[in-house]
């Protein structure tokens, strides 16, 4: 060893240096663990088949899940879970990018059929992975796309590499795809599954336990759903007498009308005790439809209600589980059209010029908690909300509303100075009726002006408010709910300060009284 080395002894008698430590750099970009040097061996062949175990174990296609969907449970289902993307509005948010192309993208999806192709692109959390086809078209020196094609998925498959490839009949192990052609958005998708994994794969067997819940219902509705009707006939009568007898019978069954010998008879019996065991069918389908509920909605309304405590609260549960999912959904449905934005920018404008992005959001509701506590707010006389406000928390469209200025108050006239020896209380004769015996028709002035004097003005009123109230106003300028400010009221209410305020309420009290006397004749 020379002098100086820096190393570690890693036992007594073996000294490796820090450079003979260090590892290459070539190990760090090298993908270690692959499909082609696994012990597995999943990556023997050009094809990678599909691992899902229902598939697997029927020795179907993925077409066997496409049938699932002639079901009304599961049709509805689906319909329900594909709304809540469809219904959200969108636009084109333009982030960094120039504005020739963000003009280039907007009219683009212009043109585009949105709704529609977010149908196609939802189809992936059914089964797993939807291949969508791009179809390009030259104008004016640009390529744009004319339409987002959704494919069949059993016209695919992948390859070791994860890359997706197209089963033609010129190569069905799969030919490889051209660039910037395809889209496959994928449900779950893993480096394990690159196919994702569907949805419909959790429905399969409610479905086929439902179909034959239904068979053997409708059977035991055939056969229990009436009465028996027992034919007797002499012993010794021949077997034609016996099957002639048995078709009386079946037509007395369908309609109630019968012919039979007269040394035959007919009795007729009731299926009591059946209608419970009828109930079994039922349940087994009622349950079945929930199995198919949970696997497309994540909750089923109608059989969680005994578990959740009430109607009210399974519903809660139920949409805060379905807005989950659809979230889910949405972003599905952005990174497909981002990755498809993406690739009309490259092609048009440079892969280093940054692209718009596609953007959905939920109408806001209006809620009547916001709007007492905007009430709440206004009435204080210290806020004011702006027309921009009005917009956006209330769904307000330009041209909508017009939002006025609040007018000014008109000052009170001036009170006349009250004279020097005037009593703080008037005198008794002051509050005759007007017009009585010896009295003028007009209000004395000198009572007016006591009243004038003793007038409250409304900034008084509000100076002796405001400090008692101003807890109150805090907790509804910090957005609090209508509950905790009452919360708040009880709270505080034995603490206050009333002192001030009443005097200021006897004033005008006392102040209209004196006003009323003096007009009461006017």
């Amino acid at each position: 060893m020379s002098v100086g080395q820096k190393g570690i002894w890693v036992n007594p008698d073996e000294f490796v240096t820090f450079q003979e430590a260090k590892p290459p750099r070539k190990a760090l970009f090298t993908e270690v663990a692959t499909r082609s040097r696994a012990g597995d061996f999943s990556g023997f062949g050009m094809q990678l088949p599909n691992p899902d175990e229902v598939l697997r174990n029927l020795g179907q296609d993925i077409t066997v899940y496409k049938r699932l969907l002639i079901d009304a449970h599961v049709g509805a289902c689906v319909i329900s879970r594909k709304a809540g993307t469809k219904s959200m509005s969108w636009d084109i948010d333009r982030r960094k990018a120039p504005a020739r192309v963000y003009s280039f993208i907007e009219d683009l999806f212009a043109d585009f059929d949105v709704k529609g192709i977010i149908g196609n692109i939802l189809d992936a959390p059914l089964f797993g992975y939807q291949p969508m086809e791009v179809l390009w078209s030259a104008a004016g020196g640009s390529l744009a796309p004319t339409g987002l094609v959704g494919k069949p998925p059993s016209w695919f498959c992948f390859d070791p590499e994860n890359r997706m490839r197209f089963k033609s009949m010129a190569n069905p192990i799969g030919e490889e795809l051209p660039p910037m052609k395809f889209l496959c958005p994928a449900h779950d998708a893993t480096f394990e599954n690159p196919y994702g994994f569907p949805l419909l794969s959790r429905c399969f067997w409610p479905v086929a336990f439902k179909k034959g819940g239904y068979k053997f219902w409708v059977q035991f509705t055939e056969k229990f759903g009436g009465a028996f009707a027992i034919g007797k006939h002499p012993r010794g009568t021949g077997q034609d007498e016996v099957d002639r007898l048995a078709d009386m019978l079946e037509a007395l069954v369908q309609s109630a009308i019968a012919v039979i010998p007269d040394d035959s008879s007919v009795e007729i019996k009731e299926s009591a005790g059946k209608a419970a065991s009828a109930d079994i069918y039922e349940r087994l389908l009622l349950f079945s439809d929930a199995q198919v509920s949970k696997a497309l909605l994540g909750q089923t309304l109608t059989t969680e209600i005994g578990k959740t405590g009430g109607a009210y609260a399974a519903s809660e549960t139920h949409m805060q589980v379905r807005q989950e999912i659809v979230d889910g959904d949405t972003d599905l449905v952005i990174a497909t059209y981002n990755a498809l934005i993406r690739w009309v920018v490259d092609l048009n404008f440079g892969t280093g010029v940054p692209a718009p992005g596609f953007k959905m959001w939920r109408e806001k509701q209006v809620s009547k908690d916001q709007a007492d506590r905007d009430k709440l707010l206004s009435d204080t006389g210290q806020v004011e909300f702006t027309e921009q406000y009005f917009k956006r928390e209330y769904n307000f469209q330009d041209g909508d509303i017009i939002v006025r200025p609040k007018p000014e108050p008109t000052p009170p006239p001036a009170a006349p100075a009250p004279a020097a020896a005037a009593p703080l209380e008037p005198d008794a004769s002051e509050f005759s009726e007007p017009g009585g015996p010896g009295r003028d028709p007009a209000p004395d002035q000198t009572a007016l002006d006591l009243a004038m004097s003793l007038a409250v003005q409304p900034k008084d009123l509000q100076a002796a408010a405001e400090p008692m109230l101003r807890p109150f106003i805090d907790l509804v300028r910090q957005g609090a709910s209508i509950e905790a400010v009452m919360e708040r009221l009880v709270e505080t209410y034995p603490a206050m300060n009333l002192d001030e305020l009443v005097k200021i309420l006897e004033r005008v009290l006392f102040v209209a009284g004196i006003w009323g006397r003096l007009h009461a004749g006017r």
